[in-house]
């Protein structure tokens, strides 16, 4: 899929959390953008002395195939203090237009795939990629049966991003995709049965991972996607069953 260089144009703006915006875009050139669910693109930007940089986000657009490519665009960006895309997304007015390349990356479903089951597990803005490939494993569920079990780190109920979203989705397909909250600090006032205290990777043997049936995705918090792929080798899955993106804060 080729690379491409394009201006975005921000639409909207609503708050998944307190420091966590999703943030929607249309490309300005009028042109669609063809991405695979798992993808991201770059923003280039500007320091106050000039220097020229840019940060990486994840794709949170859900795409439906058979509509083509898609002009909207869809990120949720973390909001550091003091962080200079910070600053320029919180300064970014409805209308207001980014550099952006894309799309990049490899962290997608491989259709040749033919394991059982998807073991996707994340932290943070980690969890983007997996809103992204919603579609595709719904297509899958029907195709083949696939089952799905999405373990998400969060600190809290209020940092649990797209949570409604999965939920909603997991409701949908009672037998074969598992919603899975891991809250580090607190639970909800109420919680889900399916949610869980502590980490993600304190969660993950509940789920036995079997390298005969299982294919795992890791993204997010670099402590947690090593102590993952940790484990993951430890039940004997491969290198080539666990497939890796780590998040890394950046200024």
């Amino acid at each position: 899929m080729a690379i491409t260089h394009f201006p975005l144009k921000l639409v909207s703006r609503r708050m998944l959390a307190p420091s966590v915006a999703h943030l929607t875009f249309a490309r300005d050139d009028g042109q669609p953008l063809a991405f695979i669910p798992g993808q991201f693109l770059q923003v280039h930007f500007h320091y106050a002395d000039g220097t020229a940089t840019r940060r990486s986000y994840s794709l949170a657009t859900i795409h439906d195939p058979a509509r083509g490519a898609d002009a909207m665009v869809e990120l949720a960006v973390s909001y550091v203090a003091g962080g200079a895309a910070t600053a320029l997304f919180e300064g970014l007015e409805i209308g207001g237009r980014i550099d952006a390349s894309g799309p990049y990356g490899r962290f997608c479903l491989v259709p040749a795939d033919r394991n059982a089951r998807y073991l996707l597990i994340g932290t943070g803005t980690g969890v983007t990629p997996y809103r992204a490939m919603l579609p595709q494993l719904q297509a899958l569920i029907a195709q083949r049966g696939v089952e799905v079990v999405l373990l998400f780190g969060a600190r809290n109920p209020a940092e649990l991003l797209y949570g409604a979203e999965f939920r909603a989705f997991a409701e949908r397909h009672p037998r074969h995709f598992r919603f899975v909250p891991c809250f580090s600090r607190e639970l909800p006032e109420a919680p889900h049965a399916d949610a869980r205290r502590g980490y993600v990777q304190q969660v993950l043997p509940e789920f036995a991972p079997n390298p005969a049936t299982d294919i795992a995705y890791l993204c997010g918090n670099p402590n947690m996607v090593d102590a993952c792929f940790e484990a993951l080798k430890a039940d004997g899955l491969g290198v080539a069953q666990i497939r890796r993106e780590k998040y890394v804060s950046s200024k």
